[in-house]
């Protein structure tokens, strides 16, 4: 019983006093403008660098992304063209890239204050379009949405 107590112990103690893997520093500094890494202005300002559009449309997704679109949306655009509060929707997925229109539903508030097209979309309209709090997969959701109401197939 000694030598296993003993044993249980010299295990615990070389487990507990082994080295980890070393914990690096990075002396990269990170770039907190996020300005400085738009590489594409069509693209928007953001953390959405590349869409990838399947055809036909992802129905799962137009379904999801209506739901987004009358719970979060509705009340400021329309599905046509006319002007609400926002910008009606209709042929936006014609004359903007994907990366920018997720971008604009993610980043919002950097995109008014500092992309020239939402910009222009703020002169036109007065009104700031407020932080949603859309996730990554609901923005996408909402893009199908507004292929299927442009539509796409």
């Amino acid at each position: 019983m000694k030598k296993l107590v003993w044993f249980s112990a010299t295990i615990f103690l070389f487990l507990a006093c082994s080295p980890g893997k070393p914990k690096e520093e990075s002396t990269e500094k990170k770039d907190e403008n996020p300005v400085a890494a738009v590489t594409d202005p069509a693209k928007g300002i953001g953390q959405i660098k590349n869409v990838s559009l399947h055809t036909p449309l992802e129905f799962d997704r137009v379904s999801r992304g209506k739901a987004v679109y009358e719970m979060k949306c509705s009340a400021c655009h329309k599905l046509t063209d006319q002007r609400f509060v926002g910008p009606g929707w209709l042929g936006v997925t014609k004359t903007r890239k994907p990366e920018w229109i997720m971008n604009m539903v993610l980043n919002v508030e950097v995109m008014l204050d500092q992309d020239p097209e939402a910009q222009k979309l703020l002169e036109l309209c007065l009104t700031r379009m407020p932080n949603q709090n859309v996730s990554i997969g609901d923005a996408r959701d909402i893009l199908e949405f507004m292929r299927q109401n442009d539509g796409e197939k």
